[in-house]
């Protein structure tokens, strides 16, 4: 047997005074050993497989190893083992040759809003899951804040994409700003958030960014703007998009080191025809 030379520490309970536990349930989670191929995954809010989840399910295939295995977390429903998390280590058993059955985790989640808030709670904190693929876990488990953002960009016509898309070409309405779009939904609600969202939309912006996003916002409702601003003309001058106009915002960024949309917030405003004032 291999002498233990390395340094360990023991696994230690942490005296936090703040901290009130969670309820533990009686139903653990029991193991069981499956055919990789007989698992399922649930679309509504799990992601499909990227092209980076194909090279990593080829570099788990290629380089297989049970030391460095996690069992994927299943439930049961009706009879089916729906992976909540794992499935590339489920898919790269599923496709090696030499592997026949493996060991999975199954939890008790009855419905679905469960199984999808499981799936959260799995990959909140993880960089391979994207802001926007939480976004529509988060959705899918009934959270209120998800709700609201998606209810406002619903009725704007904004289209928040799971992943990029191919060639970087959106479509107008398209956006990947989902953590720019929660924060003008705390800030304005759903009812302010759609007025910047349908600004956005009928200048016909692919993608609605978080720059145009945080721009209109300023425009719409800050003091020294919203009095002069109409929405109508706003969309009119950000759809132009003429060179003259990128230019200036560049220059001005540049010149007076803010932001890009602040520099964009200017120099709309300069160039949007404002509401005659009551004499």
């Amino acid at each position: 047997m291999e002498a233990v030379t390395a340094q360990t520490r023991p696994i230690e309970p942490i005296a936090i005074p703040d901290l009130s536990p969670g309820l533990v349930a009686a139903d653990r989670p029991d193991f069981r050993n499956v055919d990789p191929a007989s698992l399922r995954v649930d679309v509504k809010y799990q992601r499909n497989l990227s092209g980076r989840s194909l090279k990593l399910i080829r570099k788990i295939v290629s380089n297989w190893d049970w030391a460095a295995f996690k069992p994927p977390v299943c439930v049961d429903v009706g009879g089916d083992l729906h992976v909540v998390d794992g499935q590339h280590t489920a898919t790269a058993a599923a496709t090696h040759p030499g592997i026949a059955f493996i060991p999975v985790m199954i939890v008790k989640a009855e419905q679905a809003n469960s199984r999808a808030a499981a799936f959260v709670k799995h990959n909140r904190d993880r960089v391979n899951v994207t802001p926007m693929q939480l976004h529509y876990s988060l959705l899918a488990s009934g959270d209120e804040e998800a709700i609201d953002v998606d209810r406002a960009c619903q009725l704007s016509g904004v289209t928040i994409l799971r992943q990029p898309p191919a060639f970087a070409k959106f479509k107008e309405g398209e956006t990947l700003a989902i953590e720019a779009i929660k924060s003008l939904v705390k800030r304005r609600f759903i009812v302010g958030a759609r007025k910047v969202l349908d600004v956005c939309v009928e200048a016909k912006c692919a993608p609605v960014s978080s720059d145009v996003i945080k721009a209109v916002e300023a425009l719409l409702f800050n003091e020294e703007y919203a009095a002069s601003i109409i929405p109508e003309n706003l969309a009119t001058t950000i759809r132009s998009a003429s060179p003259d106009l990128q230019a200036d915002i560049a220059s001005f960024k540049l010149a007076h080191r803010v932001p890009k949309w602040r520099a964009m917030a200017v120099v709309y405003f300069r160039n949007t025809r404002k509401k005659r004032r009551a004499k």
